[in-house]
């Protein structure tokens, strides 16, 4: 008794312990919107009774995230979908935009994209930002030299082009002292997107990025008028081998959670498309978010369902229109029998009992016509050889036989 006991003790112990609170390491965000974001994140998770998030970080400063997650240092990390793809590095979901936010100074002021960077001081962020790719993409389209313009690494007086690629974030961009004077450039009128003008170019060349427009007002005295510009998705990604169960179970609870996470940033909530897997993302999406994507999708069965209905009504149709058929036609074989029938009963009736011998023998011949007739039918399938045609000739034969008899 004692050692079932304990067996059962230990069976209970190792379900209680079948699985625990999983801990999924967030690499640590060097832009502060997304440190923020990220802090939410880790705090809405944890109150998954299975799953918790701690935030860390890389393990040499300035060390590429997607290098993190290779090296397992860490299991998710925040990336812009203009990254470059990496096998070892998987989507989870996509979080919110990052929006270009192109400023100049008042007496830089022009509509044309060329000018701006003629012959200006330009600061886009920190050497090796997404925001100085952005902007040696948008040049490079544009073939604008490199020596037309001076990329500068802090903001100072002379800078007359100030390049924040950030998502919407009203009170951050308002009270940046450095925009203090400045006004945000648009690359067209909302009019202008779809018509073929630089924004659809920039689009075209550049993929991952979209069109997107500041409404007036946005940031006050920054934007009297609308402002077109370009976006790109900011994403949570994953090391590739992280297990599906846990990425599914994660997937669920971002979605679950996603109210309450952007619930003082509405702006930057962003519906989820039903056609989320098929989108060009820049890495490819982890099995256990497609596992997730993919949960609603009808099974095999009840997606050909209709279809197979369908086909089994058109196969019964074709099963009982065969067997009516075949039985038209075997209708039509007993017609043509029953027709020899009278044939013979008739010139076997038609002779007298004190007949000559000759008409007798016209009326044996006669039924011997109609037998090589029948047989004749027979051989090309115009009558069936089954019990009717045997009959048939059991019929002739007794008449022939009767007739002879009489002689």
């Amino acid at each position: 008794m004692s050692g079932r006991l304990v067996l059962l003790t230990l069976l209970l112990a190792m379900a209680g312990c079948d699985r625990g609170g999983e801990t999924l390491r967030l690499l640590r965000p060097s832009v502060g919107l997304d440190a923020t974001i990220a802090a939410e994140l880790e705090a809405l998770v944890d109150r998954h009774p299975d799953l918790d998030i701690e935030i860390v970080d890389p393990p040499e400063p300035g060390m590429r995230a997607v290098e993190v997650l290779a090296g397992g240092h860490a299991d998710l990390a925040m990336l812009t979908n203009a990254e470059r793809y990496d096998e070892r590095v998987n989507l989870v979901v996509p979080l919110y935009p990052s929006v270009l936010h192109i400023l100049t100074s008042e007496d830089h002021a022009t509509k044309n994209i060329r000018d701006l960077f003629t012959n200006s001081e330009v600061y886009a962020g920190p050497p090796g930002s997404i925001t100085r790719w952005i902007v040696a993409r948008i040049t490079d389209d544009l073939h604008v030299p490199d020596t037309d313009f001076e990329l500068v690494d802090t903001v100072s007086s002379s800078t007359n082009v100030i390049i924040v690629f950030a998502p919407i974030d009203r009170e951050q961009i308002i009270s940046d002292e450095r925009l203090v004077g400045t006004r945000m450039f648009s690359l067209g009128t909302p009019a202008h997107i779809g018509t073929g003008t630089s924004i659809d170019r920039a689009t075209l060349l550049n993929p991952r990025l979209r069109a997107f427009v500041i409404p007036a007002g946005t940031y006050d005295a920054l934007t009297p008028e609308p402002v077109v510009t370009l976006a790109v998705d900011n994403l949570l990604v994953a090391r590739r081998d992280l297990p599906a169960a846990l990425v599914y179970d994660l997937y669920a609870e971002i979605v679950r959670r996603r109210p309450a996470l952007f619930g003082d940033r509405p702006e930057l909530y962003q519906p989820l498309d039903d056609d989320l897997a098929d989108a060009n993302w820049a890495f490819s999406m982890h099995p256990g978010a497609l596992d997730y994507l993919r949960q609603d999708e009808p099974t095999f069965v009840e997606r050909y369902s209709g279809v197979a209905e369908v086909l089994v009504t058109i196969v019964i149709g074709v099963i009982s229109g065969g067997y009516a058929l075949l039985r038209i036609y075997r209708i039509r074989r007993k017609n043509r029998i029953d027709r020899f029938y009278v044939e013979v009963i008739r010139v076997r009736d038609s002779v007298r009992p004190d007949a000559s011998e000759t008409e007798r023998e016209a009326a044996i011949a006669e039924i011997r016509e109609l037998q090589d007739r029948a047989f004749g039918m027979l051989v090309e399938e115009r009558l069936a050889a089954d019990e009717s045609f045997r009959i048939f000739i059991e019929l002739t034969n007794n008449s022939i036989d009767r007739l002879a008899a009489r002689g």
